[in-house]
């Protein structure tokens, strides 16, 4: 079981290492590399992520998941994706990179599910060991980040060669695909309706005043989410930082640190006052932002970055453990995907054309004014937290089947 548990491990230290070699510095190949992207172009890349999230269920549910072996899928998603990736550092044009980009999103984004699916079908007790392989798909995310610091690929305005990194891991996952444990279809699975596939029964989750303000406020939460996924690494280049996208690896540092405490955190403090601490970090973390610099305020920028694994932790764990627990047993699978669904697909959706907006709207010839930029976000994400605190009302049976999850 263990040697399986480190084939599981590899596959997610791959999975994720492909996301994090270009998608950090994305932002800013647009902005200074040769296709000389506007901020609303930089969004429309990123759009490429909330429509795979959308798209997603369909291709997972409708074909992976009754049709053909996870494993398969897996493979054939990531050798296509290999050449996408390869073309797109090759375009000369933000149109042609746009498409490449698009389309690799559509494929990438499902795999995000197959990989989960694969090793939790490999396990004997999930909610155990799953953590432990999950955690190597971060170590990924932060090698990746730690090897174009070092690599010095962004001061060299060389960030195409991110993508051909990404093209050469993307093609030994999918070769080393073909060689996992068989994942076949499950019989329930190839008998689930469109609905459950959508996850459109757990709709009736939505019934709870509580889980329904919970809901709004996660998509809500994604407006805010979008501006650090979207123009951190552009910001951070802007002001001069050294090894951006190394330096952005420390907040995946602190997500794994945090990820193996919630379960600790979690009976302590309960799901109200979690969610409310992962909100207000994100008001804390624009702030300092907003007020950071590579000089005396290079401590701001740091703590910014940090505070990532209480921003993603305390709200998008916490959210899953919540949804989890309101679902029961017989719904657990479509309430996860309809909150995906909801915050990755329709939250970042309307978060990226935002911050687009936004950007653009705080831009001059003189360049960016990041200061008005961030307290933008900062702003929204005040917002959501106060009408979180004022509106969600958990009953105290509720806080404590979920904490006892």
């Amino acid at each position: 079981m263990t040697f399986t548990m480190s084939r599981l491990g590899a596959m997610m230290f791959l999975q994720f290492f492909i996301w994090g070699a270009w998608f950090v510095t994305l932002g800013t190949y647009l902005v200074q590399g040769p296709l000389q992207a506007s901020a609303s172009q930089v969004a429309t890349a990123y759009l490429s992520q909330s429509i795979g999230a959308i798209v997603a269920p369909f291709l997972v549910g409708l074909v992976a998941d009754r049709y053909f072996a996870a494993q398969r899928i897996l493979a054939v998603l990531h050798l296509a994706g290999a050449a996408l990736m390869w073309v797109a550092s090759t375009a000369s044009g933000f149109n042609t990179f746009a498409t490449c980009v698009m389309a690799y999103m559509l494929l990438f984004m499902p795999t995000l599910a197959l990989v989960n699916s694969i090793a939790m079908r490999h396990m004997q007790s999930p909610e155990k060991q799953f953590p432990f392989v999950r955690v190597a798909g971060t170590i990924g995310w932060i090698v990746a980040g730690v090897l174009i610091g070092w690599l010095g690929w962004e001061q060299a305005h060389r960030l195409e060669l991110t993508f051909r990194m990404a093209a050469a891991a993307s093609l030994a996952l999918g070769l080393y695909a073909l060689t996992l444990p068989h994942t076949p279809p499950l019989a329930q699975q190839r008998n689930a309706t469109l609905g459950q596939i959508l996850g459109l029964d757990a709709l009736r989750l939505l019934k709870s005043r509580a889980y329904l303000v919970f809901f709004l406020a996660s998509i809500a939460i994604c407006v805010p989410l979008s501006f650090y996924y979207n123009f951190t690494n552009p910001f951070l280049n802007d002001l001069g930082v050294r090894g951006a996208a190394g330096l952005q690896s420390l907040g995946q540092a602190s997500e794994v640190l945090l990820m193996l405490a919630m379960p600790f955190l979690f009976v302590r403090l309960g799901v109200k006052t979690m969610l409310a601490v992962g909100m207000a970090a994100w008001v804390l973390r624009y702030g300092m932002f907003a007020y950071g610099d590579v000089g005396s305020g290079f401590a701001l920028l740091v703590i910014g970055i940090v505070l990532h694994g209480i921003c993603y932790d305390f709200f998008f764990v916490t959210g899953q453990i919540y949804t989890d627990a309101h679902a029961g047993p017989d719904a657990r699978s479509s309430a996860q995907g309809f909150i995906t669904l909801a915050t990755y697909g329709v939250g970042m959706l309307i978060g990226t054309f935002l911050s687009g907006a936004v950007v653009e709207h705080y831009t001059t010839a003189a360049g960016p004014d990041w200061r008005q930029i961030w307290l933008f976000p900062a702003g929204v994400a005040l917002v959501v937290l106060v009408a979180f605190l004022f509106l969600f009302r958990e009953r105290p049976t509720a806080v404590a089947a979920s904490s006892a999850h």
